[in-house]
């Protein structure tokens, strides 16, 4: 009974509707083979830091694609040591999500700390979220992919109203369900937790304990934050980054499903995209359907993409 008092009006009704049927159930196998099974890696980045000094010396993080009709939008943060200590945002188009073309006026952020991207598209806008300098999660809007105009860090609030405590709530990944704005977040990338809203204002855990935590198992025993979630066939999908090196110094990409967004059951083939030494550990991994099949795209520490195996 404890730990049922820890939901929020908006996840109990949602239970709620889910237990009466009022949400179709999910088709098919929990874990289709179309989301758990790819190809190999692109032999060679699709993009990449240059290696020089400009402001993307070097890219790192969640990069987010985005298909729309037959072009291909991708926001990705690019950062120099030498020249700041900051973290800044760039874009690039392609015609089939394979080519990339850098945005002539980049980057497109020239103070703040802008990382860890999530876009999505809503009434016309763009809205990103995205970590800001000690991964604080903040909120972006742009009518045009490419100005974007700062909204302010993200309001999280416990469930009974009060501010969640200070520090990190980092990787910031929204869904939006009706009328309703999902958000994930990790607190130092030892747990997930959701929260919601309605005026993109405030934001209230559906619950206080984490909706995705570490392990049992070794592959994400020590960190994990959600990169993407996606609806199929009734169900929605979590893609995951995790660390099974208590230093984080590798990383893999997990999925996780549920039939509520608040219930999360992780993939036994856990992890979907193992570390691979050859890339550094190729992580961040979202997916994105290229009008025939889905294609998983990784971003850290340069943007790669698999096909999956089965359509």
């Amino acid at each position: 009974m404890r730990r049922l008092l820890a939901w929020s009006v908006p996840a109990l009704a949602l239970l709620a509707l889910t237990a009466a049927g009022g949400q179709p159930p999910g088709q098919g196998p929990e874990f289709p083979p179309e989301l758990v099974s790819f190809g190999p890696p692109s032999p060679q980045p699709l993009l990449a830091g240059t290696g020089t000094d400009t402001w993307d010396r070097r890219i790192r993080e969640r990069g987010w694609i985005m298909r729309e009709g037959d072009q291909w939008h991708l926001w990705y943060t690019g950062y120099n040591d030498a020249r700041s200590d900051s973290k800044f945002l760039g874009y690039a188009t392609s015609p089939d999500g394979l080519t990339w073309t850098r945005y002539p006026g980049n980057p497109l952020t020239t103070t703040g700390w802008v990382e860890d991207v999530c876009v999505v598209r809503h009434g016309g806008m763009y809205y990103m979220f995205a970590e800001g300098r000690d991964d604080v999660a903040h909120m972006l809007a742009s009518e045009d992919r490419v100005h974007w105009t700062e909204r302010g860090s993200l309001d999280i609030r416990r469930v009974d109203g009060q501010p969640i405590a200070p520090g990190p709530r980092g990787t910031p990944t929204v869904w939006i369900e009706g009328e309703v704005w999902w958000l994930f977040y990790e607190r130092g990338d030892s747990a997930i937790y959701a929260a919601t809203s309605r005026d993109l204002r405030t934001w209230t855990n559906v619950t206080d304990e984490p909706v995705i935590a570490r392990g049992p198992d070794a592959y994400d025993r020590f960190a994990v934050a959600v990169n993407q979630i996606v609806k199929y066939q009734g169900r929605y999908y979590a893609y995951y980054h995790a660390s099974a090196l208590p230093d984080w110094a590798e990383w893999s990409t997990c999925v996780a499903v549920s039939d509520d967004l608040v219930r999360w059951k992780k993939y036994p083939g856990n992890p979907v995209l193992p570390v691979n030494p050859a890339m550094r550990g190729a992580s961040s991994g979202t997916v994105v359907h290229d009008g025939a099949r889905y294609r998983l795209y990784t971003t850290h520490p340069d943007v790669r993409v698999y096909y999956a195996r089965t359509r």
